[in-house]
């Protein structure tokens, strides 16, 4: 350790002193540079346990390290690889919607609506899945403005408002990362049961969900159908483990040190990028993509029709419980 600080004194002595008075005998005037590089790769071979340290006389030891190597590889992840990851997945989502969009356009209920309903979601289920939602949005822009806000929105509204913009961001990040892991829990304890995978699930998969070609039908499901159950446990487990990483990061060293931190920055940064990716397939399916599947979510009531549709078999478990609306006066009751 004495080595090494005589080594770091010397050298800020040489780099203030004068150029006069380091042209001693022997060595040239104008002595080459060494680049800063080298001399951070010169000071980790010196290194011993992996870091750089002092002495301290406080209580937290942790404040006596100066510098530890291993950050480097953190910071790379975080300046290069999840930049990288994240615009690859965003964007190539997005490409791959917008062509699907461009060649299938909407969805349409087959044989139009029917003027009939049946209760997809109740007012508790409707009202889980909005807390989970809306909160997720607002962490995920808060959480992409740290990943890409330099680049993006930082030329576009200058530093004091991106200052701004980022300092309330983080704080909405930390607080509503509550509100959306109960979310994730009850989501969990609603609907776990009925998003259990079966086989019928695979042919659903076999079949494209009936999204795939001309005249594709999705073959008969239960409440949820293939995709549904996977967005489901990707919402449940990926959400699970983010927010676990998450409450790691809000609450420093209270979990782990300093390469937990890292590690739970590094899953916390590229599943969530992948979650934003998946969940916005979701929520194209969602509104425009698909006729008469917002209703799901908005009303709770969706059409006969549609239920038929996508969730046949449910459908004939909720029409022998009598749970479906009578047609409008003076309408046939179509789909019957």
């Amino acid at each position: 350790m004495s080595r090494l600080l005589l080594a770091l004194f010397a050298a800020a002595f040489l780099a203030a002193a004068p150029a006069s008075a380091q042209n001693v005998v022997g060595t040239p005037a104008n002595p080459a540079p060494v680049p800063p590089r080298a001399l951070e790769l010169e000071m980790q071979q010196m290194l011993t346990g992996g870091r750089i340290a002092g002495r301290v006389t406080i209580p937290d030891e942790r404040a006596a390290n100066l510098i530890q190597p291993a950050g480097q590889s953190w910071r790379d992840f975080h300046n290069t690889t999840l930049t990288w990851v994240g615009g690859i997945a965003i964007l190539g989502v997005l490409a791959v919607l917008a062509l699907f969009y461009m060649t299938r356009g909407r969805i349409p209920i087959e044989g139009g609506p029917s003027g009939r309903t049946i209760e997809r979601f109740n007012l508790l289920d409707r009202s889980v899945h909005w807390m989970t939602a809306s909160t997720f949005v607002i962490l995920a822009l808060s959480g992409l403005n740290l990943t890409f806000g330099r680049f993006l929105i930082l030329p576009l509204i200058g530093p004091e408002a991106f200052a701004t913009l980022s300092l309330w961001g983080k704080i909405a990040h930390n607080f509503l990362a509550f509100p959306f892991t109960l979310g994730i829990v009850l989501m969990f304890l609603l609907w776990a049961k009925d998003n259990i995978p079966n086989g019928r699930d695979i042919a659903w998969f076999k079949a494209g969900g009936g999204l795939i070609g001309k005249g594709a039908h999705p073959p008969p499901a239960g409440r949820f159908n293939g995709g549904q159950k996977m967005v489901f446990w990707l919402t449940v487990l990926g959400g699970a483990a983010v927010a676990v990483s998450g409450y790691i990061l809000v609450f420093p060293f209270a979990f782990t040190d300093i390469a937990g931190q890292q590690l739970a920055h590094m899953v916390h940064g590229l599943l969530s990028v992948l979650m934003i990716a998946a969940i916005m397939a979701h929520i194209y399916i969602g509104s425009i993509g698909m006729e008469g599947a917002f209703d799901a979510m908005g009303s709770g009531q969706v059409d006969l029709n549609w239920a038929k549709e996508h969730h046949a078999l449910w459908v004939e478990q909720e029409m022998a419980r009598g749970r479906v609306s009578a047609p409008p006066a003076g309408a046939a009751a179509a789909g019957d």
